[in-house]
């Protein structure tokens, strides 16, 4: 499970933004050109923008542009997970579940995993996925909740929960798979996620 949650260093989310500076440090990191990207976004990230935040935050984990400070990451991911960035809080959740620049607190992990697979990420929904799968991090274990949340990080195309998904449907029923179907479809983003099923409780 940790190698799993120690994946989560993908720039993601770095898109185009209305102010010109964060755009301008954003295609310097895709460039490489670090210390260009630290000057552009690191005035941006101390005035509240967002996703110079989660990038500044991206910078310290990786030691990009700057010296790898696993702290200041946190400092910086949380600043913008607390803005709502999906990306930031799925890295906070990251940094709970290992304990890395923080205490271990699989608890906290959970919540801001959640918070992020309700905005409809997909990563955080295969780290939920298996919590449930494997009764991990204090989670019930619900075959049906684990199913129906690779079902939709699968349609955002996350290869490792098609796999997932596959794996777990040949130890269910057909009515834990169709309940599991039904969740996926009447979920939508921005809204809260079940936390438990009809039938998917229970070892196997």
């Amino acid at each position: 499970m940790k190698k799993v949650f120690l994946a989560i260093l993908i720039a993601a989310g770095l898109h185009g933004s209305a102010v010109a500076g964060f755009t301008e440090g954003a295609n310097a990191y895709n460039a490489r050109d670090y210390t260009r990207a630290l000057k552009e976004v690191a005035p941006l990230a101390r005035a509240g923008h967002v996703d110079a935040q989660h990038l500044l935050g991206l910078m310290y984990y990786m030691g990009r542009g700057v010296a790898r400070d696993y702290k200041q990451a946190m400092l910086w991911h949380r600043k913008a997970a607390e803005q709502g960035k999906a990306d930031a809080q799925y890295v906070v959740g990251a940094m709970y579940y290992t304990g890395n620049a923080v205490p271990l607190d699989h608890k906290a992990a959970i919540g801001w995993f959640r918070k992020a697979a309700e905005q409809g990420h997909a990563e955080a929904q295969h780290a939920l996925g298996l919590m449930y799968r494997y009764h991990a991090a204090g989670m019930p274990q619900d075959k049906v909740l684990a199913y129906m949340l690779w079902n939709l990080a699968a349609a955002s195309g996350n290869a490792n929960a098609t796999e997932q998904r596959a794996a777990i449907a040949r130890r269910m029923t057909q009515e834990q798979i169709d309940e599991a179907q039904a969740l996926s479809r009447a979920w939508k983003p921005g809204t809260p996620l079940p936390t438990q099923s009809r039938s998917g409780g229970g070892a196997g």
